[in-house]
Order: C-alpha cells, then sequence, then structure tokens
C-alpha cells in the first residue's frame, strides 16, 4: 500500500479536540480511502488521500455544522498541514460544491468542486463509511455490501444525498470508484 495511517496524525485530531466517535470515523474514513485506491490501482498520492481522510473532519473540533470543512481547512493550515490536505477537508461538504450552492448555504462564495481523483476517493470513501457505521447495511464482515447497495442506499436514505446535486455528485464517485476498480479486476 505504501502509507500507514500515523499515530502522531491520530494525536493531532485528539489534540485539537476532536471526539473519540468522530476521530474513530476519521480513522475508519482513512482506512476505507486507502482501501479503495489501492483497489483502484490508480496512480495516486497514497499519503495525501491517508491524510486528507484523516483530517476531512477536524473541523469538528469546533462545530458540526456546515461550516466545519471551511473551519477544518483554517486549523489545518495553523498545524502545517499542506494546501492540498487543507483543500479535501474544505470541499468534502456534500462531495464538493459549486459557488451558487456555496452561497446558498451561507458559505464563503467559491468553486469548491473536486478536481483530483485523490480528493474524490476520500468524499466517496467518507459517505460509504457513513452507511457502513450508521449500520445502514448488515455487512456482517462484508463492508462491500455498502459498495453493492451504494445507489440504492443514498436513493432510499434521504440524508445521504442530501439534495438532487449533492445525490447525482455521489453517484458519479461511485461509478467511477467501481469502474477504476473493475478495469483492474
Amino acid at each position: 500500500m505504501g502509507y500507514k495511517i500515523q499515530d502522531s496524525d491520530i494525536a493531532l485530531l485528539r489534540k485539537a479536540g476532536v471526539s473519540e466517535n468522530d476521530v474513530r470515523h476519521c480513522v475508519k474514513v482513512a482506512e476505507k480511502a486507502l482501501e479503495i485506491a489501492e483497489r483502484t490501482g490508480s496512480d495516486v498520492n497514497m499519503e495525501l488521500i491517508g491524510r486528507g481522510a484523516l483530517f476531512h473532519d477536524l473541523g469538528k473540533a469546533k462545530t458540526h455544522e456546515i461550516e466545519h470543512g471551511k473551519i477544518g481547512a483554517e486549523l489545518g493550515s495553523q498545524l502545517g498541514l499542506i494546501r492540498e490536505i487543507t483543500d479535501i477537508m474544505e470541499k468534502h461538504i456534500r462531495g464538493g460544491l459549486t459557488e451558487e450552492e456555496a452561497r446558498e448555504l451561507g458559505l464563503p462564495v467559491k468553486d469548491y468542486t473536486l478536481k483530483t481523483l485523490e480528493e474524490r476517493i476520500v468524499i466517496y470513501s467518507d459517505r460509504l463509511v457513513d452507511i457502513i457505521m450508521d449500520g445502514i447495511v448488515d455487512i456482517g464482515g462484508d463492508e462491500l455490501e455498502a459498495e453493492r447497495r451504494f445507489e440504492e442506499i443514498l436513493m432510499e436514505y434521504p440524508k445521504y444525498g442530501k439534495n438532487k446535486k449533492t445525490l447525482n455528485r455521489y453517484l458519479e464517485y461511485h461509478r467511477e470508484m467501481q469502474g477504476l476498480m473493475s478495469i483492474k479486476e
């Protein structure tokens, strides 16, 4: 795999005030993102994926509201995280917002859309982990069930798709990842 989640990074989350539940979520997202990246066989930056996924919810040390992505990116910059990581943190809200959506949600107006495969892998993994950790599917030791039923789950549970634009973004990421993984197999 080439990159292992660092205990020192997990300690940084705790020191920043991220709750243990949120730390568990972040670690699980990092593990899932690294797994998916490996399964795609794509030439990606594994450290960026692992650290971007681990720190994506750093802003939840301050708030669980929609601006936690922006706040997390600011905190990440203060901690010395590289721009590519803080970009993932800031953009992960609803899978990468357009300027129009940012305006509607009261966030700083800018383009939050995901530009890199690394960003899309992290954000897709975040949604998968939400489904897995919320117990939406009976995984019985097989987390792939969340992937197999991803589209169905997003359609059935509005909290995961949020709205039509967000739903369509997540469906695109799912199809992209599944396509990359099937090419490798």
